[in-house]
């Protein structure tokens, strides 16, 4: 029996209204300040990891859903291509062009600087 698409289309779009991005960062730093909180130690730099968190892997799927168009994937997300350009080079992605374009899978996580 193959499963009803409109049906597993709909739950897909009413989960993805029940659990916004802003509340699963929210729920993600809540306990990374707890964690910061119970450890005694300082974070430094959180804005700028955070941000690179949600940054890079926003810009690979942006440019691997237009195949690597930075044209394209600029407006989509609202920036300059000049800007895009550069987001890319800052974060070495490398984005194919034509039908196989593909997500790098050596995305890296940036360290953390604590200090006590």
């Amino acid at each position: 029996m193959t499963p009803n698409l409109n049906n597993s289309e709909n739950l897909f779009v009413a989960n993805l209204q029940q659990v916004s991005l802003e509340k699963l960062v929210k729920s993600k730093l809540e306990v990374l300040f707890q964690q910061q909180k119970e450890a005694q130690v300082e974070l430094n730099g959180l804005y700028n990891i955070v941000l690179e968190q949600v940054e890079r892997p926003l810009i690979e799927l942006a440019l691997k859903a237009y195949n690597g168009n930075q044209v394209k994937t600029a407006i989509m997300l609202g920036i300059n291509r000049n800007t895009l350009k550069k987001k890319i080079d800052n974060y070495k992605l490398k984005p194919k062009k034509g039908a196989q374009a593909q997500i790098s899978e050596t995305m890296t996580a940036p360290t953390t600087t604590l200090t006590q």
